[in-house]
Formats: structure tokens, C-alpha cells, sequence
């Protein structure tokens, strides 16, 4: 139970801190296409940092969410998929702006590729894009990894069934035992009582016998 709450605030506080990026990034997001040149390559690689931390936080999410009771996960899992889908619009909404070379480069924008500056423009163009597949290879490792999270709690979860079912049998058999041990404890007490009483008979029958010789003896030499 400690550890489901403590996924529980684990998940709020990163979904709170989730929130302040967002609104940042989409802050960035819409001053971008008011912008041109520097200032415009420095607002998309701010906005490009705050995507990368919000990317981080919602795989965050992901994992620690796995940690939350099923019977209040449904309700986590909603808001998380309305987080991927906000990540995933501004995911596209960032590369929009990122494509638009134009605005992005201003003035030094050419469509000779042999100069310079365009090759720097490709350059960082490229590094933009390789920042973005890169957030999307981590979103894909740690989906990957809280699938096989989920599979190895799954099959815990089974092995946990199979012992205890182990452990039951194991109590039956050892009631089932103890009766037959108690039963067999009755049976020897009933034999021991009986060769008691057999062997006072005895004693008794001999005892008698042998008054009667005494009797005999007595009666002949008198």
C-alpha cells in the first residue's frame, strides 16, 4: 500500500511539473512565427529543450504510473494519453517551424547549396532533426521498457498464484496427516489399555490357581 501511494504522488508531481513545461513550451511555440533569423534559431532551440524536458517527464510518467492501483489507473491513463497527444502536437507544430528555413535564417537564406551558410543552415537543420529522433528513440525505449515492466509484473503475479496454491496442498496434506497421526495415537492408547487389562486377568487367574493348589495340598496332609 506504501508503495502505490507513494507512485501516486510520484506521478502528481511529475504531471505538476509537466504542466509548467508545457505552458512554457507553448509560450516559445507562439512567439516563434514572430520571429526571424537569430532570434528566431534561439527561440527554436529553447522551445527544443523544453520539448526534450517534457518528453523526459511524460516517460517519467509512463513508468510510475505502472505503480498506481488498477482500480484508479483508468483514470491516470486518460490524462496521460492527453499529455502524449499535447507532446505529439507540439512535437509537430516545433517541427513546422523548424522546416520554415525562410523565417528561420532570414536574410541568409539561399537555395544555392554551395554556399556556406547554407550548408550551415543544412547543418543545423539536420541537428534539429537528430535531436528530435533522438526524444522520440527514448519515448520508444521506454515504452519498451515499461511493456516488459508490466510482462515481468504479470508473470510475478502468476508465479505468486502458483505458490500459493503449493502452500495450500502443503497445509491439507499436513492436516490430513495429523489426523492420521492422532487416530493412530487413539489406536496404540486402546491396544496399551487392553494388554492392561489382559495382563491383570492374568495375574488374577494365576493367582486363583494357585490358592487352589495351596487349597489341595492343605487338604490332604491335614
Amino acid at each position: 500500500m506504501a508503495d502505490t501511494d507513494a507512485g501516486s504522488e510520484l506521478f502528481g508531481s511529475y504531471e505538476a511539473e509537466l504542466k509548467l513545461v508545457q505552458a512554457d513550451l507553448n509560450q516559445k511555440l507562439d512567439q516563434i512565427p514572430e520571429l526571424a533569423g537569430e532570434p528566431r534559431k534561439s527561440a527554436v532551440r529553447q522551445a527544443e529543450r523544453s520539448l526534450e524536458e517534457a518528453t523526459e517527464l511524460l516517460d517519467q510518467m509512463r513508468i510510475e504510473k505502472q505503480n498506481i492501483p488498477s482500480s484508479t489507473r483508468s483514470k491516470i491513463n486518460q490524462r496521460f494519453r492527453n499529455f502524449e497527444s499535447d507532446i505529439d502536437a507540439s512535437k509537430r507544430k516545433l517541427k513546422d517551424l523548424s522546416s520554415d528555413r525562410k523565417a528561420l535564417f532570414g536574410s541568409r537564406y539561399t537555395d544555392d547549396p554551395n554556399t556556406d551558410e547554407q550548408l550551415e543552415q543544412r547543418q543545423q537543420l539536420l541537428s534539429g532533426t537528430d535531436r528530435l529522433d533522438r526524444s522520440s528513440q527514448r519515448l520508444r525505449d521506454s515504452q519498451r521498457i515499461a511493456n516488459e515492466t508490466e510482462d515481468i509484473g504479470r508473470g510475478t503475479l502468476a508465479d505468486l498464484h502458483v505458490q500459493r496454491e503449493q502452500i495450500q496442498h502443503t497445509r491439507l496434506t499436513i492436516l490430513e496427516s495429523e489426523g492420521y497421526v492422532d487416530r493412530s495415537v487413539k489406536t496404540l492408547r486402546g491396544m496399551a489399555r487392553r494388554m492392561a487389562t489382559n495382563r491383570i486377568i492374568t495375574v488374577a487367574i494365576i493367582t486363583v490357581l494357585v490358592l487352589l493348589i495351596i487349597g489341595v495340598i492343605y487338604s490332604k496332609f491335614r
